[in-house]
C-alpha cells in the first residue's frame, strides 16, 4: 500500500468505507425486522425424534384444525364456594364465545373443582393469532367476568404464549440500546478517547445489520428457525464479538502508529500481526456454534448457524470497515490520547507490569493458588440442576399466566388443564385407560369424545383414539416427569396398543433427556475443534492442551458459582435443560479467544526474548486490551437480563461471570504462571520448546 502513488493508496479505504455505509444504510433496518420471521411457539423447538414430538403430529388428526387452548378459571373470594347457578352462568359465557375473533369451535362447559371453590373451562384459539392473541384473551376474560361473585384468570398454553410474546416485545430496540450503552461507557473509560468508541460501535452495528439481513433471508425461506431467545443472543453475540475483535486490532494499530513511518504502514503491520489471532478466535466460536447442529433439540440447532453468521459478519467488519476508517482518521481516532510505541508500554499499564513481576517472582505459588481456588468453585458444579425451569419460574417478573396456573393447580389435580396426551389403537382403548389409571401419579384418564372433550363415546380417527391423562402433580414438576417415566413402559407393554405418550410433561421429560445426550456428544466435539485450531495456530501440542484444560476448568468453576447464586440469591429451583450446553459453547469458545490473543503475542515475543520472558512481555502488552475486551463481552451478555425470562437471565450470568473469571484469573494469572514455570517445554514439540529460556 505504501508503494502506491500517494493519491491512489487512499482508494481502497474509501471504497471499503462507502461499501459499509451502503451495507449499514440498506441492511441495517433488518435488525428491527427480524422479529417478523421469528416464532415463539415452543412446540416448534422440541426434540425431532422424541415420542412427545410424534404425538403432536398424531393428535392433529383429532382436531378440526390447529388450536391453542386457553383455560378460564373462576374462583370464589375468600373461602366461599361456587354453586350450580354460577356454573350455569360460566357455561353460558363460554358458549357465547363461539364465533368470537380468534376462537375455534365451541368451548367446553364449565367444570367445578372438588372443593367447589373454583370452575374451569377451555376455549380453543387459532394458533396463528400472533399479535392479536392478547386481544383475543382480553375478549375471553371480559366475557367470563360476567359470572357473579367470582374472580377470573386465564391459564394454559395460550396465556403462556401471550406472556412470552410480551417478554420479547421491544427486544429489537431495548436490548440493543442497553448493550450499546454499556459498551460505549466502558470504551470511553478505557480508551479516554472521544471518537474511537463510536467508530467501534458503528462497526459492530454494521456487522449486526448484515447478520440480521442474512438471517432474515434464510428464516423467511424456512432454512433457519428464529425465536426471541435466538434473536436476543444473536444481537449480543455480534456486538460483543465485533467489539472484542476491534479492541485487539485498534490496540495493535495504536502501537504501530506511534513507531511507523505512516498510517498505511502501521495498519499493514497491525493487520499482519493481529488478523491471524482474530480469525482463529472467530473460527473457534463459529465451529463451536456449528457443532450445535449435532443437537436433536431444534432451538439448539437454530442457534448454531444463526450465531455463526453473526460471528462471520463481525470478523468481516473488523478486518475491512475498521481498518478503512482507522487509516482515514489516523491519530485523530485516538484523540485526545496519543498513540505510544510498543516499547513504551503499548497496551500495558503499570498494573500489568506489577502483575507480570509477581508472576516472574513466584509462578508456582500463583498458578497453584489459582488452580485450587477454581477447583473449589468447580466442586459445586454437580449441584446445578438442569432439569428444566418450573412454570412459575419461567418469567422473572410476575406473569398473569403463571398466577392463573397456580390458581388452577390449587383447586384441581396438579396436571389439570395440561393433560398428558396418549395416542393408541381404538381396539385397546379400555386396556390403555385402565393401565393408565393404575399407574402411580395418575389422577384420571378419559378418551376424547366426538365433541372434542374428554369423556363420552370416543372419537376414532384412522383406527386410533386420543386419551387425555390427568396427572396428580403439577405438569412441570419432577414428580410429574417421574410419572411419565412409569406411564410409558406401562402403556408400551400393552400388545397391539401402539401407545405413544406426549403432552407438556412428556415434552419436558424428552427435552431434558435429549439435552443430556446433546451434552455428551457436543462437548467433546467442541473441545476437539478448539484443540485442532490451537495446534494449527500455536504450532504446539502441549500448549493447546494446557489452554483447553484451563478454559474447561473455568467453565466448571463458573457452573459451581452459578449453582450457588441461582439457588441462594436468585431463588431458582432449577435451570433450563439447555443452559449448561449454551454456557459451555459460549464460555469455552469465547474464553479461548483471550488465550489466543495472549499466546499468539507470547509466541511472537518468545521468538525474540525467550519463552519465560516472552510470556511476561505478552502479558504486559495485551493485559489492558484483553481485560477491556472481557469486560465489554461480560457487559453485553449481562444485557440479556433485561428480558424477564429465567433462561436468558441464567445464560447472562453464566457467560458474564465466566468471561470475567477467565479474563481476570485464567488469562491473567493461571496461564502466564504455568507457562513461566514450565518454560520452553510448554511449547512442545514446536521450535520454541528447543529455544533457550
Amino acid at each position: 500500500m505504501a508503494r502506491n502513488p500517494r493519491g491512489t493508496r487512499w482508494l481502497v479505504p474509501l471504497v471499503l468505507l462507502f461499501v459499509w455505509l451502503a451495507i449499514g444504510g440498506t441492511l441495517g433496518p433488518y435488525a428491527g425486522r427480524l422479529g417478523q420471521v421469528a416464532t415463539n411457539d415452543q412446540a416448534a423447538f422440541l426434540p425431532r425424534n422424541a415420542e412427545s414430538t410424534q404425538v403432536i403430529a398424531a393428535q392433529r388428526a383429532f382436531q378440526q384444525g390447529e388450536s391453542l387452548p386457553a383455560i378460564v378459571v373462576w374462583t370464589a373470594p375468600g373461602n366461599g364456594s361456587l354453586g350450580v347457578d354460577q356454573q350455569s352462568q360460566a357455561t353460558r359465557a363460554l358458549a357465547s364465545l363461539e364465533g368470537a375473533p380468534g376462537v375455534v369451535g365451541q368451548a367446553s362447559p364449565a367444570v367445578p373443582s372438588g372443593d367447589h371453590r373454583a370452575l374451569q373451562g377451555v376455549v380453543q384459539l387459532r394458533p396463528d393469532l400472533g399479535d392479536d392473541l392478547p386481544a383475543a384473551l382480553d375478549t375471553i376474560k371480559k366475557t367470563a367476568a360476567g359470572v357473579t361473585g367470582t374472580t377470573v384468570a386465564i391459564a394454559g398454553p395460550a396465556a403462556s404464549q401471550a406472556d412470552l410474546s410480551g417478554a420479547f416485545s421491544g427486544i429489537d430496540g431495548m436490548l440493543l440500546v442497553v448493550a450499546l450503552i454499556a459498551v460505549l461507557v466502558i470504551l470511553l473509560l478505557v480508551y479516554r478517547s472521544i471518537l474511537l468508541p463510536f467508530v467501534i460501535i458503528i462497526g459492530a452495528v454494521f456487522a449486526l445489520g448484515a447478520a440480521c439481513a442474512v438471517v432474515y433471508a434464510l428464516a423467511d425461506r424456512g432454512l433457519v428457525r428464529v425465536d426471541g431467545q435466538v434473536q436476543g443472543i444473536l444481537s449480543i453475540l455480534v456486538i460483543g464479538a465485533a467489539t472484542d475483535y476491534a479492541l485487539l486490532l485498534t490496540a495493535r494499530y495504536r502501537e504501530e502508529l506511534a513507531s511507523a513511518t505512516d498510517r498505511f504502514t502501521a495498519m499493514r503491520a497491525a493487520l499482519r500481526r493481529s488478523a491471524g489471532a482474530i480469525v482463529a478466535s472467530a473460527a473457534t466460536v463459529v465451529l463451536g456454534l456449528l457443532a450445535l447442529l449435532l443437537s436433536d433439540l431444534t432451538n439448539n440447532r437454530a442457534l448454531g448457524p444463526v450465531g455463526a453468521i453473526g460471528i462471520v459478519c463481525a470478523v468481516l467488519s473488523t478486518l475491512t470497515f475498521l481498518p478503512a476508517i482507522l487509516v482515514l482518521l489516523g491519530n485523530i481516532a485516538y484523540w485526545p490520547a496519543r498513540p505510544r510505541p510498543a516499547e513504551a508500554g503499548g497496551g500495558g499499564h503499570g498494573v500489568w507490569r506489577r502483575i507480570a513481576q509477581r508472576v516472574e517472582k513466584a509462578p508456582r505459588k500463583i498458578w497453584a493458588a489459582a488452580l485450587l481456588g477454581m477447583l473449589a468453585c468447580a466442586a459445586f458444579a454437580t449441584t446445578l440442576h438442569a432439569k428444566g425451569v418450573p412454570l412459575d419460574e419461567i418469567f422473572v417478573n410476575d406473569a398473569p399466566s403463571v398466577a392463573a396456573q397456580a390458581t388452577l393447580a390449587e383447586h384441581f389435580p396438579g396436571g389439570s388443564g395440561n393433560p398428558t396426551v396418549v395416542i393408541a389403537r381404538a381396539g385397546r382403548q379400555d386396556q390403555v385407560i385402565a393401565r393408565a389409571k393404575a399407574t402411580g401419579g395418575v389422577a384420571d384418564a378419559k378418551a376424547l369424545s366426538e365433541q372434542g372433550r374428554p369423556g363420552g363415546p370416543a372419537r376414532v380417527v384412522n383406527g386410533k383414539v386420543r386419551i387425555d391423562v390427568t396427572l396428580k402433580d403439577p405438569a412441570d414438576s419432577d414428580a410429574a416427569k417421574n410419572t411419565i417415566s412409569r406411564l410409558r413402559p406401562a402403556l408400551h407393554s400393552i400388545d397391539g396398543a401402539d401407545a405413544q405418550v406426549g403432552g407438556y410433561t412428556a415434552q419436558q421429560y424428552d427435552t431434558q433427556r435429549t439435552a443430556e445426550r446433546d451434552r455428551m456428544l457436543i462437548v467433546p466435539v467442541v473441545l476437539a475443534i478448539i484443540l485442532i485450531i490451537l495446534i494449527a495456530l500455536l504450532r504446539s501440542v502441549l500448549m493447546p492442551l494446557i489452554l483447553v484444560a484451563t478454559v474447561a476448568l473455568n467453565f466448571l468453576a463458573t457452573l459451581g458459582i452459578s449453582s450457588l447464586v441461582f439457588q441462594h440469591l436468585f431463588g431458582f429451583s432449577g435451570t433450563d435443560a439447555s443452559v449448561p450446553l449454551y454456557g459451555f459453547v459460549f464460555l469455552v469458545a469465547l474464553g479461548v479467544d483471550y488465550n489466543i490473543f495472549l499466546m499468539s503475542r507470547a509466541r511472537e515475543e518468545s521468538l525474540e526474548h525467550g519463552v519465560r520472558e516472552g510470556i511476561l512481555k505478552a502479558l504486559v502488552a495485551t493485559g489492558g486490551v484483553i481485560t477491556s475486551a472481557g469486560v465489554v463481552l461480560a457487559a453485553t451478555f449481562a444485557a440479556l437480563a433485561v428480558i424477564p425470562l429465567a433462561f436468558l437471565v441464567q445464560i447472562a450470568f453464566i457467560v458474564a461471570f465466566g468471561v470475567l473469571l477467565d479474563t481476570l484469573v485464567v488469562r491473567s494469572l493461571l496461564v502466564p504462571a504455568l507457562v513461566r514455570d514450565i518454560g520452553p517445554k510448554a511449547w512442545w514439540p514446536g521450535a520454541l520448546s528447543r529455544r533457550p529460556h
